[in-house]
């Protein structure tokens, strides 16, 4: 059995291609994978949000295979790969004719699309769903979501993978808190990845302000590239403030020895788009609390293994509350630290993900 496999690898800068270079090498140690092949027995395919999806999501829909959806919401996929047009009768195809009008209105209106809650409600997973021998999702929220624009869909749940490196020295941790301006005994912060308006950047900004009034000694990383530039507007007063250290996208060993460096990780996602996130599992399997918004997307999350904050109006007072309980108390960040390495090592390893891809792959080609 051949199986291809389709999606971006490293060098590009995405989680998806961190994550499929760990699934590959994993599913390599079960049989014959090969990268973008012209022909093989079953396929695999990446989709996500990214532009870099583009050429694997066309090719799914002409030659139907498996499907692993990183996101569950593809609508922001499609409006910047589709005109005016196909877009409208794309959106017509997913939710009947009746929609049409407001299917205008939606393209009319796409440049607030990051932060309109409309855009989020409508996936548009239909396409990619309907002809897919199987749909692999990461959570129930996706599995939802994708039951709704394709009843007839086989839907898989494989937990999100997880591939961790040796763990840096201490020493080299500490280093690096000094470059960073941040002492050994401050309690630090972290949010990482692409920073765009669903990641709530501005009231993490603006909560931290606040909490500096009551935790001095609290320091916040934000560490990477900026996908909104409107964004990237509205922050930067707030980065300038005492304790917030800017550090822009980071490469691979960067990412690991900034995400043990720090004390806990801020990952809050709304409006959310089914997705699970790779940061916030990584930061996990270190052993670090994540604060994350609560949801369908970390159903799978122990209680007390993560922290959970409500979206909003609520968000800020939780997040306010969370972020000057956890540097007043260490013991408890590292006991929520611990419980959610546990949970992360038993759900969440590359080898357990691997071998249930490839006893799907294998069932299908049977």
């Amino acid at each position: 059995m051949t199986t291809g496999f389709y999606s971006p690898l490293p060098p590009a800068r995405t989680g998806v291609a961190d994550y499929a270079a760990a699934l590959l090498a994993e599913l390599r140690r079960h049989g014959r994978v090969e990268v973008a092949p012209a022909c093989c027995d079953v396929a695999l395919y990446h989709l996500g949000n990214n532009p870099l999806h583009a050429a694997i999501y066309r090719r799914a829909i002409q030659q139907p295979g498996v499907v692993v959806l990183h996101d569950a919401v593809l609508h922001h996929f499609l409006l910047g790969q589709l005109d005016r047009s196909a877009y409208v009768e794309e959106f017509v195809y997913n939710y009947g004719e009746w929609n049409r009008g407001l299917a205008l209105d939606l393209w009319h209106g796409r440049a607030a699309s990051a932060t309109d809650p409309r855009y989020f409600e409508y996936p548009m997973l239909k396409r990619a769903a309907t002809g897919a021998l199987a749909v692999v999702v990461h959570n129930p929220a996706a599995a939802r979501a994708v039951k709704a624009a394709a009843p007839g869909a086989r839907i898989v749940e494989i937990p999100h993978l997880l591939q961790t490196p040796p763990v840096p020295t201490e020493s080299r941790i500490l280093r690096y808190r000094s470059r960073l301006n941040v002492a050994a005994d401050a309690f630090l912060f972290g949010v990482f990845g692409y920073l765009r308006e669903s990641k709530r950047l501005s009231s993490v900004l603006e909560v931290f302000a606040e909490v500096r009034r009551q935790a001095p000694a609290a320091a916040l990383l934000v560490a990477g590239r900026f996908v909104s530039t409107d964004l990237e507007r509205a922050v930067e007063p707030l980065l300038r403030l005492p304790g917030v250290v800017r550090r822009p996208y980071l490469k691979e060993s960067d990412f690991w020895l900034a995400a043990s460096a720090v004390d806990a990780c801020i990952n809050l996602r709304y409006p959310q788009a089914g997705e699970t996130s790779g940061i916030a599992t990584r930061m996990m399997g270190l052993g670090k609390p994540v604060l994350l918004t609560d949801g369908e997307e970390s159903a799978g999350f122990p209680e007390d293994a993560c922290v959970r904050i409500p979206p909003p109006p609520a968000e800020r007072e939780s997040l306010l509350r969370h972020m000057i309980l956890l540097p007043s108390n260490f013991d408890i960040a590292r006991s929520i630290g611990r419980r959610a390495a546990i949970h992360a090592a038993a759900r969440h390893g590359v080898d357990r993900a691997g071998q249930l891809y490839w006893e799907l792959l294998c069932a299908l080609v049977r």
